[in-house]
């Protein structure tokens, strides 16, 4: 196949299977008042309550230009707060507020009814993530090593 064939291409791959997983959760999430990237905000809080907003930004990987608004969106639905810790006024530490600390509840189906749509048992399922969580740490650390670097592609 010749390699810049649009279905040659591996991003295009990801690209498009991002979308379609991120569609299917649209239904899923749309009873919770949830978008995906508030769910996966909600995620994180739910895994650990009270965090800096930095630690949210590492652990989703975005910038905070990207988590502010979502931040913001799920603050006005009153399912988190925001607070300066006590220790150091700089950081901003988000946390769930008893409705957002509700919803976990609501949302336990969630996971199960995703992976019933891909049609992957559950060892198949581990091992793309697997394989996925790779990829992702191996483009990272190239691009971080190329702009340590100074080169360019």
């Amino acid at each position: 196949m010749n390699p810049l064939h649009l279905d040659a291409q591996l991003c295009f791959s990801l690209y498009a299977a991002s979308r379609a997983m991120t569609a299917a959760y649209a239904p899923l999430l749309e009873p919770l008042g949830l978008t995906y990237p508030q769910y996966l905000v909600m995620l994180v809080l739910w895994e650990t309550d009270g965090v800096p907003v930095k630690h949210l930004g590492d652990r989703l990987h975005l910038d905070s230009g990207t988590l502010t608004p979502v931040l913001k969106k799920l603050e006005a639905q009153r399912l988190v707060t925001k607070a300066r810790d006590d220790v150091d006024a700089r950081v901003v530490r988000i946390s769930l507020t008893p409705a957002g600390r509700g919803l976990k509840r609501r949302a336990q189906h969630i996971p199960k009814s995703l992976a019933c749509q891909t049609g992957l048992d559950l060892s198949a399922i581990a091992r793309l993530r697997e394989e996925l969580v790779a990829l992702t740490r191996t483009v990272r650390e190239a691009s971080a090593a190329d702009l340590t670097k100074g080169s360019t592609p």
